[in-house]
């Protein structure tokens, strides 16, 4: 078995239990979809760093395996945290990169020859002395891990997630820097068999435009970490039918009120909308119940807002609710029936607004 050549700086923090990393296979597909021209891959926000990248691969845009990536967007829609998904499910030795296992891998790969992309995969990174690229930038990748759990770390307190909704985790959790990845923040996971979900945030580096430095006014870089984080517990709670059938077509006109915006951040369905308002809603529970400023949460609700969550406000109402009346509601889960009823009086009043002004 091939070990995974991942960096991994002493970063396991005690009280916390959270591992910062850096990553080959994370770098390796990044720097593969940007070659291959993703948009969101091609943010190029980290200064010298995308510099020496773009000197290093730019020759290879002609690359068998980079003309593979561009075919596999319009026709699989492979971009955003699939490519992380297929990062996180391969490992290497620094000679040859071979997938893990496929079984949790993003269903958007689940049409794609997995061989044939792991043999594209592998060319790329023997041409591309890929390895090479990745050790000679190790300084800089224990630099970033380093400036990140300082700046950052601070803001995550793990035990809140265990408090706020009423379980234990049943997964791990590891904070890996996407050093290509500019603005893109990605929240994603992975089980292998007889072991425990992994839950993953792949965080963005990009730097300061005015001080070229990255990772400063750590409290704004920790709603991202909060916010993907998040998503463990949400997520798996619309997977059970009854919210599912409570929620879904609540979801669905959310979808359609913000059609555009929805798909312009790449949620382009009912669920997605629906676990993205609910995380989003409890990151805000979170930066109060935390010590951010009254300042910093309220730019946070603007933030959402001008994402085209409007019903943010009246879903944050609901879940201070929830906190007030925990004897009530133990588990969070118990409280999606009253989730529902908030989000389907936001949709009925919007809709008695909108043929309220076609009836004039």
């Amino acid at each position: 078995m091939l070990l995974s050549f991942t960096l991994m700086v002493g970063m396991e923090l005690s009280a916390q239990q959270v591992k910062v990393e850096a990553s080959e296979t994370i770098e390796l597909m990044s720097i593969m979809a940007r070659t291959a021209g993703y948009r969101e891959y091609h943010m190029d926000m980290a200064g010298k760093y995308t510099e020496e990248t773009e000197a290093w691969f730019a020759p290879f845009e002609s690359h068998p395996a980079v003309a593979y990536m561009q075919s596999l967007k319009p026709k699989y829609g492979i971009g955003y945290d699939a490519v992380a998904s297929m990062s996180l499910h391969t490992e290497t030795d620094g000679k040859t990169v071979r997938l893990i296992d496929a079984t949790t891998l993003e269903k958007r790969w689940k049409n794609i020859n997995l061989d044939t992309c792991l043999m594209y995969i592998n060319q790329f990174y023997t041409d591309t002395r890929f390895h090479e690229f990745y050790i000679q930038h190790q300084g800089f990748y224990e630099e970033g891990i380093q400036t990140y759990r300082n700046n950052v770390m601070q803001y995550f307190h793990q035990d809140w997630y265990s408090q706020f909704y009423g379980m234990a985790p049943k997964e791990t959790f590891t904070v890996i820097i996407g050093f290509t990845n500019g603005g893109g923040n990605y929240g994603t996971s992975r089980q292998f068999p007889d072991q425990k979900k992994e839950v993953f945030a792949i965080v963005g580096y990009s730097l300061n435009r005015e001080t070229g430095k990255a990772f400063e006014h750590g409290g704004r870089y920790a709603s991202t970490l909060i916010h993907e984080f998040n998503h463990s517990f949400v997520n798996p709670n619309l997977d059970e039918e009854a919210n599912k059938a409570l929620l879904e077509p609540i979801g669905e006109d959310l979808y359609a009120l913000t059609e555009w915006m929805m798909d312009w951040q790449a949620y382009k369905n009912a669920t997605t909308v629906l676990n993205e308002s609910i995380v989003r809603a409890s990151v805000i529970i979170y930066m109060e119940e935390n010590g951010f400023t009254a300042e910093q949460v309220k730019n946070e609700m603007y933030d959402q807002l001008g994402r085209g969550f409007h019903w943010i406000p009246e879903l944050v109402s609901a879940l201070k609710e929830y906190t007030h009346q925990r004897d009530k509601y133990p588990t969070f889960n118990d409280f999606y029936p009253e989730i529902a009823k908030t989000l389907g009086s936001y949709v009925e009043k919007e809709h008695q607004r909108i043929d309220a002004a076609l009836r004039k």
